[in-house]
């Protein structure tokens, strides 16, 4: 049979797909070339039979004809990062196993040397993409794997995600859904494409709806606001990081600019963040500046999305909503038993959205389910009024202090509401009586003279509401050298175990 995805292309004939900086091309562009594509993969065969093929392609045109053409031809999409060294793409390879890898000329001197080392056949893609004849097409099952993802490997070395076509249907179905997708938007896609944020959520996202994909090489500050200062666009998804740069860049922008961005994002009928915690600073100047109301949501490689603030409805400061349609969640304690409203537990997740297997590892597949089909995502979270607030990653930003469970999330979120604090770290220094004694590395806007002991004055008057120990050790106590500068054995200290 032909997936849904691609059935739905042929529809939408007559439509734009993606602009880049190739040109615009339609949707009969994507399904014409991706079937070429497709024909030239399978090179004779009926079937890729699940074979994968690596790509290292930049975001664009050629990348989405190229990803639709190994899906087409039966084959593994395995994405690598355009800004990953030679050491991590060989990682991948070395993973992965490729039966070829499909390079972008500019990206040939990272990869052929690695490849060649492991016989791996590299196809440009320009050969790959060069005219040709129209060869019958493999009938595909929804069950096959059609993508390969790689963890960020905070925990380990990056594995696989193995996510099936299926996996990636309920994916975008759910987010049509509750983000009200239609064959009318146009949305600015500048998000790495190695990532689920930028695949799923965005690219897959809009030709499943028929809508208009505008692809940027990069991220650079001024030509998003430049497009979206144009009123054209419909929707933009970014994460925090690039909503802060984006601030910075209004800032410093003239009178003219500031208000012809601002009404032109004020246009858009939802921007969203994700992919790491929204401080409530930046989504309160964003809303000052464009007007526009930040919807957060919650996801990771192994599960899309599971969680987010509602399309109409209050989106709460630091609440990532409930759990979007076709998605089950639920908190659990250390001994895997659901916990109630306003106690602290692990997320689980379940549905057709999360993925099934982790790529030739099935110890760490099994110890991340239950028997009952709940994913262990390895985050915390609490349930209040029943929005679910995110506390952070188990292994990284719970810290445990005189007994109890702190989140590191929710002081940093604390101290960016001083005025003098323009960002900041929170991590646990190894303490006999403490067990991790919490500290906070403190970036202050420029000009400031705010010092140490405002701070902590601030920190432990404003974190009383969450009952944590008042052991907040701020950098500005740490040993610095003659020049006012902390030492480097301080700094070596602050970060070890964090």
């Amino acid at each position: 049979m032909t997936l849904p995805l691609f059935e739905r292309a042929e529809r939408f004939a007559g439509r734009t797909a993606i602009v880049a900086s190739e040109g615009v091309f339609g949707y009969e562009d994507l399904s014409e070339v991706s079937a070429l594509v497709a024909g030239r993969l399978l090179g004779g065969r009926d079937h890729l039979t699940g074979e994968r093929i690596c790509f290292l392609v930049p975001p664009g045109w050629t990348y989405t004809a190229i990803q639709w053409g190994i899906w087409r031809a039966g084959g593994f999409a395995v994405p690598m990062a355009v800004s990953h060294p030679p050491t991590e793409l060989a990682h991948v390879l070395d993973d992965a196993e490729p039966e070829l890898i499909v390079i972008h000329p500019q990206f040939s001197d990272r990869v052929v040397e690695i490849a060649s080392e492991r016989g791996i056949p590299v196809l440009n893609t320009a050969e790959l993409l060069e005219s040709g004849t129209q060869t019958a097409l493999p009938e595909l099952d929804a069950a096959d794997a059609g993508l390969m993802l790689y963890t960020s490997g905070t925990t380990g070395k990056p594995k696989g995600v193995v996510i099936s076509h299926a996996n990636i249907q309920a994916q975008v179905e759910s987010l049509s859904e509750a983000w009200g997708w239609s064959s009318d938007d146009r949305i600015l896609l500048h998000l790495p494409l190695h990532h689920v944020h930028g695949i799923a959520n965005v690219l897959t996202s809009a030709l499943w709806n028929g809508a208009m994909c505008e692809i940027l090489p990069g991220f650079d500050a001024h030509a998003v606001w430049d497009r979206l200062g144009a009123g054209d666009l419909t929707l933009y998804m970014a994460v925090p990081t690039v909503y802060r740069r984006l601030i910075e860049a209004w800032d410093a922008a003239d009178a003219s600019k500031k208000d012809s961005w601002s009404q032109g994002a004020g246009a858009c009928r939802l921007m969203v963040s994700g992919s790491a915690a929204l401080p409530v600073p930046t989504l309160e100047r964003w809303e000052e500046i464009s007007g526009q109301r930040l919807l957060e949501r919650y996801g990771m490689t192994e599960i899309g999305m599971a969680l987010s603030n509602p399309l109409e409805g209050e989106r709460r400061p630091g609440s990532v909503g409930t759990p979007l349609p076709q998605v089950e969640v639920r908190l659990v304690d250390d001994e895997n038993v659901p916990v109630d409203d306003e106690i602290p537990g692990q997320i689980q997740v379940r549905g057709p959205t999360v993925f099934s297997t982790y790529w030739r590892r099935p110890e760490a597949t099994a110890e991340s389910f239950t028997s009952s089909g709940w994913f262990h995502t390895g985050d915390q979270a609490v349930v209040e009024d029943g929005r679910y607030r995110i506390l952070g990653r188990s292994s990284v930003d719970i810290l445990k202090s005189g007994g109890e469970k702190i989140s590191a999330l929710e002081i940093e979120d604390v101290l960016r509401t001083h005025t003098a604090v323009r960002d900041c770290a929170v991590v646990g220094v190894p303490d006999p009586a403490w067990g991790d004694r919490v500290c906070a590395a403190v970036v202050v806007e420029g000009g400031s003279q705010v010092t140490g002991p405002e701070l902590r004055t601030f920190a432990k008057e404003h974190l009383a509401p969450y009952k944590v120990p008042k052991d907040v050790l701020l950098i500005d106590d740490l040993p610095r050298n003659a020049m006012g500068k902390v030492t480097k054995p301080a700094v070596s200290e602050l970060f070890k175990g964090g």
